[in-house]
């Protein structure tokens, strides 16, 4: 007996790590794999895994794993980054649970048939999502940091409510006379208990993890081990089924700690964490009765179905009514929600609870929860990254740009992405100069770049694209960082004087707007003082290196400054160490001082825009000025600059001409 139960886990481990490589390789999630190698080595297939022949130790087993996954989820979690989207989030975790549970309870009981007692036992375990099934998915999709955020956090932290609401509703199937408050309160005991010894827990654990320098990093990750599971058994023994509650909040607490070398804990519990979901999953799947998910008939799948296209599409919508998420962001929201390794954990705990009980439908229960992660990580997690594409919001195709400095750059560069059809919104801490935007159309906010909520009241987190544009190069790249850093968006530019490589190791990356050294006030002035025109040409396949030989020699005598660029009807910001390619459509400012002779108009590239050099200031591109030509005609009398509009409408001209 002794070597078939070693022989078990042995093969449980070689099984499931074998199945995480093998998705790894197909880029799919790991538990695709792992729930097919489960059920072909368990008793409807080879017949190789017994995961019955454990016993009780089965039931230790789910325990101490789903502890040891939840608190690793909580470790994961970021309170500056939930507070950015907490309104949805806590929404999702309290409205919509509720109306899951309503929802799915409804349809277990009209379309699979169960008694009502069973149905909502159903509804409260499939509540969760899971944090082992969506990060994955977050990851390989490249979701916005925004959008990730909410559903990793979603799964772990409805894991915990989830599995200790199923334990109210597992109370009142097995004992039906148990009035509603006493069911309420209960609910409430747990969560509570929970939390308070976990937020206490993960406080000290933090404490003793900074001023403990005696210890060596192995062994700090294995005193976290210990307290982990210390907390667990401690949470129980005070009040049942709190200890899942209390490991989430400390692993969140111990997150906010700022403890020492928190990267090596961090990646020895991912290791800790992606063997044990292996395992597990393998166990809980080879445990798994297919005659019984058969005989669920075509109910079982229609409540599924139900759950996915109505139940959580309602949800989002509730939960997400007043928040600033697009319609796109709630619509892969309302799609992704698979399944996984707590809802089949806590179902497989609660078939035996039922059987020994002597209550029916334990094993119609888990076959049920098991065909609704088999559909969702099948139907959901697979197209995921198909359906973010469709809406676009892979952050390769993410469009949209936050602009720091209300600067005359800065509001060009924001009305070309304009007339090009893409969001912008421009951060200055001066009020005047946001006005001057605003007239614009263009989304303003007296705010410092160095203000995380600005930030994301810009949208930092849903667009594509970040550039910090200010006169001051140190406090360009300062802000370019924290960019990076706390939002993540997939271009981060900043015009700033590039410093060593070796001076910024561990930094995120940052690329330097324009050209490598941007006299930004200069050009600026230039605008105050109408002396640039705005040009764009063609690079053609026939005089590639010619043109670029007469844009190189103004370039690099300071009469010209590459803006912007479109490619393959993208336009984009012009980076220091731009390669250009044929087909490209560059856009630039050309300095014209008033004093440029003909015969030196003559050498402009070709096909720049006739434009007087009046027109940028009498449109307001710029600050005023209270100099005699800041009047609505121009200089030179130009009846074309008077019009309000010339200047979005040269801009539209620019990306819509062809050679």
């Amino acid at each position: 007996m002794e070597g078939s139960l070693s022989l078990i886990i042995i093969i449980a481990i070689v099984a499931g790590i074998s199945a995480r490589v093998i998705a790894n390789f197909f880029r799919v999630p790991s538990i695709v794999f792992l729930l097919l190698f489960g059920v072909a080595l368990g008793g409807n297939g080879l017949n190789i895994v017994q995961p019955r022949l454990l016993g009780d130790g089965l039931e230790a087993i789910v325990s101490i794993s789903v502890a040891l996954i939840l608190f690793d989820g909580g470790l994961n979690l970021q309170l500056k980054e939930l507070g950015k989207v907490s309104a949805s989030l806590r929404n999702l975790i309290t409205i919509g649970t509720l109306i899951t549970l309503i929802g799915g309870g409804v349809a277990a009981y009209w379309l699979s048939e169960f008694p009502w007692t069973i149905a909502f036992l159903y509804a409260a375990l499939v509540v969760v999502t899971g944090p082992t099934v969506v990060n994955p998915i977050v990851e390989e999709v490249g979701l916005d940091r925004r959008l990730a955020t909410i559903l990793e956090g979603e799964g772990v932290l409805i894991d915990a409510i989830g599995a200790v609401l199923a334990v109210v509703v597992l109370d009142v199937a097995l004992n039906p006379t148990s009035s509603v408050f006493a069911v309420v309160s209960d609910l409430g005991l747990r969560l509570g208990v929970g939390g308070l010894l976990g937020a206490i827990a993960g406080w000290l654990l933090g404490r003793f993890l900074q001023q403990a320098v005696f210890l060596a990093e192995d062994t700090k990750s294995a005193v976290v081990v210990a307290a982990v599971l210390g907390l667990f058994g401690i949470a129980q023994e005070i009040q049942s089924e709190s200890g899942l509650t209390a490991v989430v909040l400390m692993g969140i607490v111990l997150r906010a700690s700022e403890i020492p070398n928190s990267r090596a804990l961090l990646k020895f519990k991912s290791q800790l964490v992606a063997l044990i979901v292996s395992v597990l999953f393998i166990l809980l799947s080879a445990n798994l009765s297919i005659p019984s998910i058969f005989a669920l008939g075509w109910g079982g799948v229609q409540t599924v179905l139900f759950l996915m296209l109505i139940v959580r599409p309602l949800n989002v919508i509730v939960s997400t009514w007043n928040s600033s998420l697009t319609w796109r962001q709630k619509a892969f929201l309302s799609w992704c929600a698979p399944r996984g390794i707590v809802a089949a954990s806590v179902a497989s705990l609660f078939s035996i609870l039922l059987t020994e009980r002597g209550v029916n439908g334990g094993e119609s229960i888990k076959a049920l929860v098991f065909l609704t992660i088999a559909m969702t990580v099948f139907l959901q997690g697979l197209s995921a990254k198909f359906v973010a594409r469709i809406l676009g919001l892979n952050q390769s195709d993410i469009s949209g740009l936050v602009i720091i400095g209300s600067n005359p750059i800065g509001i060009l560069v924001a009305r070309l992405f304009q007339s090009n059809g893409q969001r912008v919104a421009i951060i200055d801490t001066s009020a005047e100069l946001c006005k001057q935007a605003a007239a614009y159309d263009i989304p303003a906010f007296v705010s410092n770049g160095l203000d995380s909520k600005s930030l994301a009241q810009a949208g930092l987190d849903s667009v594509g694209t970040f550039v910090a544009l200010t006169v001051n190069t140190d406090v360009n790249i300062v802000m370019a960082q924290l960019a990076a850093k706390e939002f993540n968006p997939p271009k981060v530019f900043a015009v700033y004087i590039k410093e060593n490589e070796g001076d910024r190791n561990g930094q995120p990356e940052v690329q330097q707007a324009f050209s490598a050294r941007v006299p930004i006030k200069t050009w600026n002035q230039y605008i105050l003082q109408r002396e640039v025109r705005v040009g764009e040409f063609l690079l053609t396949d026939e005089e590639l290196q010619d043109q670029l030989n007469r844009f190189n020699t103004m370039f690099n005598a300071g009469i010209l400054l590459p803006l912007l660029f479109e490619r393959k009807g993208r336009l984009q910001i012009v980076s220091a160490d731009m390669l250009w390619e044929k087909g490209d459509r560059i856009v630039y400012l050309l300095h014209t001082p008033k004093a440029l002779t003909p015969a030196q108009s003559e050498s402009l590239p070709p096909n720049t825009l006739d434009i007087t050099p009046v027109v940028l200031s009498d449109l307001d591109i710029a600050k005023k000025t209270n100099d005699s030509n800041s009047s609505g005609i121009g200089s030179n009398g130009d009846p074309a600059a008077t019009s309000p509009d010339y200047f979005l409408k040269m801009a539209k001209d620019i990306l819509n001409r062809r050679s």
